[in-house]
């Protein structure tokens, strides 16, 4: 393998080992966690004990303030338990409760959870939206008032809370058909506004959520878990996945976001949210849920009625596709939601990548009806085929290095020196020159074919239609397979041993290897004693691979695995029909041509010549001295 060759693969190894450093928590970090979530654990019984007696004693108090304090606005919806409600479709199932007026349950009908049963995106133990209102006599939080349910069908519902003036507060939702998509229009009637406190024009929101653990690596499914934002006119951001952390965005914000690799919770604001404190915390390994999620923030709210505050939930999967399509159903023309953004897809030239090229094949090649392990082949295939001549011109330029390499040592001879050396390489550069042949030409197309590396890094990982998806051993492509798996845990490796991930490791190994003998007789003095560093290099990063890549997804490992043995049989086809004596024969043809047509010196052997020309009067200088 040559030096520029090894620079693409050192390079792309640094991308992947700075990404997982970036992604894994430090020492102190994760000692950090394991206190905290030590302590989650300590209390979190205690909690769930005194959950139903903390529900019970606020039904109690809220009772008693109705019988005592007749001069509330909404003293009476404090009486009363909440009864739930149901809207659903063919693809979810929303549970309503008239305590609170909110959503409690979302089934998502179309998925099924590692138990195979319907996959549950949150519940009322987990999570809660509450509004406050600002009214004149003070704070009022929706969650301890019994609303009235109105005009209830499949599709609809209305949430009243009663006022004893007459006027209400109104939430109207309705389901759209056949869509993970939910309109909530919030408004005043009946006067509301005479109670409303004239200088806050706005409602108050709070929203917890502890995020479900729906995978079954836990490690591989939180790093791609994260509270996401999107800012009004402006871009996507999000909370990092790897530690506790809050911010409070300067902007209104369109939509925040609780999401896990596959599946999101999306609240959508058309008047923007204003004044949000964000939060998300890591939960503990074995607690079955991922982090726990909070949002605070305030929202434009008219208690008069004339303009109803829009809001809208997306409670769905992420599938590219899918959330695309959720422009057509926003209650602004014109508005793009740029919910498609939930599905990390990379770097922008990356995401680039994959946004007009690897989707659209994928889907092509998904419409067959073809098993996701052949979709993937065909990917890699059609890939490898793409930058096929840029593989050819990669070896040929090595191959063209490889047969000038007796006329090259014959430098060695002519300039044994160290201070000969950069003779040495200006005559190097003058035979690659003379003989039309370019020691950068292997490089760039090495740096070309990374992005597409980095591509499917980031697209296979996020792609649902690889979720629970079998292909020989594996039985659910998005997550590893574990047909080796032990009890406990043990250091770098885990209790898993991924099949796929091992193939990965060793056709890595035999690709480097075969690029390492085709290339060793390329390089010629320094090169030579440099190359053998680069070779234990090249022969430990498949090691580095399956510590990292043991907890990742089969699918990625199994791209990653053909991709390799693709590129190793590619490499050993261009050997096999390469003449070297022929090479070095076309070769010498354009020696000639060039030495009685000298071409002028440019590029680095020009910088060479004028370095060594440089020397050349700095010596001069010294001797004269």
């Amino acid at each position: 393998m040559n030096k520029n060759t090894v620079i693409g693969f050192v390079l792309m190894a640094l991308v992947l080992f700075g990404y997982t450093y970036y992604a894994t928590p430090s020492a102190e970090q994760q000692e950090a966690m394991r206190r905290y979530n030590d302590s989650i654990a300590a209390v979190n019984a205690q909690m769930q004990q005194a959950n139903e007696q903390a529900r019970l004693a606020e039904q109690q108090h809220a009772d008693s303030i109705a019988q005592n304090d007749t001069t509330s606005l909404f003293s009476a919806s404090l009486r009363g338990t909440g009864q739930p409600m149901v809207l659903e479709n063919n693809v979810v199932k929303l549970t309503f409760n008239t305590l609170g007026g909110s959503i409690e349950a979302v089934e998502l009908k179309e998925y099924k959870n590692q138990q195979k049963q319907p996959v549950m995106l949150f519940d009322k133990q987990t999570a809660r939206m509450n509004y406050a209102l600002c009214l004149s006599e003070g704070t009022v939080n929706t969650a301890e008032h019994v609303f009235t349910a109105e005009n209830v069908t499949d599709s609809t519902i209305t949430m009243r809370l009663l006022a004893k003036s007459g006027s209400c507060l109104v939430f109207d939702y309705k389901l759209i058909p056949d869509n993970y998509m939910v309109n909530l229009n919030i408004h005043g009637e009946g006067g509301l506004e005479r109670f409303w406190a004239p200088d806050k024009k706005y409602l108050y929101m709070e929203w917890q959520d502890s995020v479900r653990q729906q995978e079954k690596g836990y490690t591989f499914e939180s790093r791609y878990s994260r509270l996401t934002y999107k800012e009004r006119d402006g871009g996507i951001d999000y909370l990092t996945e790897t530690k506790a952390k809050e911010e409070k965005p300067e902007k209104p914000l369109d939509w925040i976001a609780f999401k896990n690799q596959f599946f999101s919770h999306v609240l959508i604001s058309y008047q923007g949210f204003t004044e949000a404190h964000i939060k998300s915390t890591p939960l503990a390994e074995g607690s079955g849920y991922l982090k726990y999620d909070e949002a605070y923030m305030k929202t434009a709210f008219d208690p008069s009625g004339k303009q109803p505050t829009q809001l809208q939930l997306y409670l769905g999967p992420n599938k590219f596709r899918l959330l695309q399509s959720m422009n057509k159903f926003t209650l602004v023309d014109g508005k793009d939601l740029d919910l498609d953004h939930l599905i990390d897809l990379g770097w922008p030239i990356v995401r680039w990548i994959n946004r007009f090229f690897t989707i659209y094949v994928f889907d092509w090649f998904t419409r067959l009806g073809l098993p996701m392990g052949i979709v993937l082949l065909l990917i890699t295939i059609l890939l490898k085929v793409l930058v096929y001549p840029t593989t050819r011109k990669s070896y040929m330029s090595s191959a063209k290095m490889r047969v000038l390499k007796p006329k090259l040592d014959e430098l060695n001879e002519k300039y044994p020196n160290k201070e000969d050396a950069l003779k040495k390489q200006q005559e190097m550069m003058s035979i690659y020159s003379q003989y039309g042949v370019s020691p950068m030409g292997g490089c760039l197309p090495i740096l070309l074919q990374m992005p597409i590396w980095i591509a499917m890094f980031n697209f296979v990982p996020n792609a649902i239609e690889l979720r629970q998806q079998s292909f020989l051993w594996a039985d659910d492509l998005s997550t590893y397979d574990d047909v080796l798996s032990w009890g406990s845990k043990l250091p770098l490796i885990g209790n898993h041993l991924s099949i796929f991930c091992l193939l990965f490791c060793i056709s890595n190994l035999l690709y480097s290897w075969i690029n390492m003998k085709q290339q060793r007789d390329s390089m010629m003095g320094q090169q030579a004693e440099q190359m053998k560093m680069m070779q234990w290099i090249m022969m430990l990063m498949p090691l580095f691979f399956f510590f990292i890549f043991n907890d990742y997804s089969s699918g990625l490992n199994y791209y990653y695995f053909i991709s390799l043995l693709a590129s190793a049989v590619t490499m050993w086809w261009l050997r096999w029909r390469t003449d070297d004596k022929k090479l070095l024969a076309k070769l010498e043809e354009n020696y000639q041509k060039n030495k009685n047509n000298p071409k002028k010196v440019s590029g680095l052997a020009a910088r060479l010549e004028a370095l060594q020309k440089q020397q050349e009067q700095q010596q001069q200088r010294m001797k004269k001295r």
